[in-house]
């Protein structure tokens, strides 16, 4: 395991928060220079601390208010990784997580409005070999941590 030090804790704390932030920039707030915080990224990089660089939409800003959670059941027994990999590239799919219960797993999903969720639970269901589904359209939102950032 790769061992951090304080700077390279800083660094990731900068990036998470500000993930467009120059080297320069992020060098300003670590004391250290842009080929200096470069280096250290690269170094994270390569030992596996950071996995990638990702571009969060806010689909809300897209106007997509449809929210829904669906219940996935499968025909028999797929893999947790199976099922990240087709769900990974269907935009509207905001998390996914396997379950206990009766389904197998649980998806939340935003769309801009009914026909487009309808679309987007076609592409959902014919990406891996799903029996069923059972969808759950949000009306109010009551509390919801993660889009407020606190």
């Amino acid at each position: 395991m790769h061992h951090l030090d304080r700077t390279d804790e800083l660094i990731l704390t900068e990036l998470a928060e500000h993930a467009r932030a120059t080297f320069a920039e992020i060098g300003a707030k670590v004391n250290l220079s842009a080929p200096a915080v470069k280096r250290r990224v690269d170094r994270l990089v390569g030992a596996g601390v950071i996995r990638g660089f990702t571009t969060v939409v806010d689909r809300s800003a897209l106007g997509w208010h449809t929210e829904a959670f669906v219940q996935v059941y499968c025909h028999g027994t797929i893999s947790p990784e199976v099922l990240r990999r087709a769900w990974a590239d269907i935009p509207e799919v905001v998390s996914a997580a396997t379950v206990t219960g009766t389904a197998d797993a649980i998806l939340h999903v935003l769309a801009r409005d009914m026909q487009h969720l309808e679309n987007a639970l076609e592409r959902i269901r014919c990406s891996a070999d799903i029996e069923r589904s059972e969808s759950i359209v949000v009306l109010t939102n009551l509390i919801d941590r993660a889009r407020s950032g606190g």
